[in-house]
């Protein structure tokens, strides 16, 4: 018997997953300093993921936005639901070290509360529809019990190798995303 993790798509469906900085680092290609999400604490397959992002006063944004009071950019946030999100869908690809999944969408963004150093995000996403290579998710970032920020991203799979050239050529925005 061995030690080793089980893959995500050996898992079934019912059971709750949870991940640590080097499980995520196998399935997002993100490194420092874009990866913002540290820790999964849940993880249902195909449906739920609930992240955990731990922010510190050395983070490099922190040093223009904004000198003496720094706060967290809301595209960053927004950006942490979409690599949860991410993490999520990637654990069902099984050859996704040949994939990305790139943002086609973000709707209703809304930010409650600054995020400053010493907070931690708990970044929960539930997945509304997902069709083929396209998804909409519904994400809500908290601090303690307090909202902070919430939007609904679009995000689509596609070829390592025509990952840039597909959103520069516009070929995800025609159906990018189920509604």
């Amino acid at each position: 018997m061995t030690d080793a993790p089980q893959t995500m798509t050996e898992t079934p469906a019912a059971k709750h997953t949870k991940l640590d900085i080097h499980d995520i680092m196998r399935i997002l290609p993100h490194r420092y300093p874009f990866l913002l999400i540290d820790r999964v604490i849940d993880l249902v397959r195909m449906q739920r993921i609930v992240a955990i992002k731990n922010v510190t006063i050395n983070e490099p944004f922190f040093a223009g936005h904004f000198p003496n009071m720094p706060i967290m950019p809301g595209v960053l946030i927004v950006e942490a639901i979409a690599q949860a999100g991410g993490a999520l869908l990637l654990t069902e690809i099984p050859d996704r070290e040949h994939k990305l999944m790139v943002f086609t969408g973000i709707e209703k963004a809304r930010f409650r509360r600054p995020v400053v150093p010493g907070d931690q995000l708990r970044i929960e996403v539930d997945v509304k529809a997902w069709r083929g290579d396209a998804v909409r998710m519904q994400g809500i970032v908290f601090v303690e019990d307090k909202k902070v920020a919430e939007a609904t991203v679009t995000c689509r799979l596609v070829d390592r190798e025509r990952g840039r050239g597909a959103q520069a050529e516009g070929e995800a925005d025609d159906n990018a995303a189920p509604e």
